[in-house]
């Protein structure tokens, strides 16, 4: 099924969201995360992809970015971090996980034996002030609201904590230039 969401506001800032299939955990290890930041840093370089906020659970993760062409960028972004991922997978012996990668593809997946992420990623156009913080918050608070830290800036694949580290890194834009 194809996603309802629309970028209809290419020249804002969208909160997004992408999911492995069947919500599997594949970002359980420092090499799996980094395959994303480095995917994520490739499109900032070279894809006019700016990432405002990030942060990578074991089965999703959730940004706040921005391009002239977002979904495409996003599209380059997922089939790169798919192919690394299942050769990563396959180097850490998660056999099962590539099991069920490969039995949770949709048929209609005829190019690949694996789906590692469902299709989409839920673009939602950033309209105010009030929006921005509230998604910053949804971020940031994620593994914390899991349990997985004490506070947002403990958890190592998110933003939370080069922000209030008082300068960002050259990964993260800041929020309003």
């Amino acid at each position: 099924m194809r996603s309802i969401y629309r970028v209809n506001e290419p020249d804002r800032a969208h909160f997004v969201t992408s999911t492995i299939v069947g919500w599997l955990p594949v970002f359980t290890t420092a090499a799996c995360c980094d395959i994303l930041v480095g995917s994520f840093d490739y499109c900032r370089q070279h894809k006019q992809l700016r990432v405002y906020a990030w942060v990578i659970m074991e089965n999703h993760f959730h940004a706040i970015v921005s391009a002239p062409a977002l979904p495409p960028v996003m599209s380059d972004l997922k089939k790169f971090t798919a192919r690394s991922l299942l050769e990563q997978l396959d180097r850490e012996g998660r056999r099962w996980l590539l099991d069920r990668l490969e039995a949770l593809r949709q048929p209609h997946k005829t190019h690949s034996r694996y789906q590692v992420w469902q299709e989409g990623f839920h673009p939602q156009a950033i309209l105010d002030d009030r929006m921005m913080i509230q998604k910053l918050d949804y971020i940031h608070h994620n593994p914390l609201r899991r349990g997985w830290v004490a506070a947002p800036e403990h958890w190592r694949y998110s933003s939370a904590h080069e922000r209030l580290e008082g300068s960002a890194p050259a990964l993260v834009c800041d929020l309003w230039e």
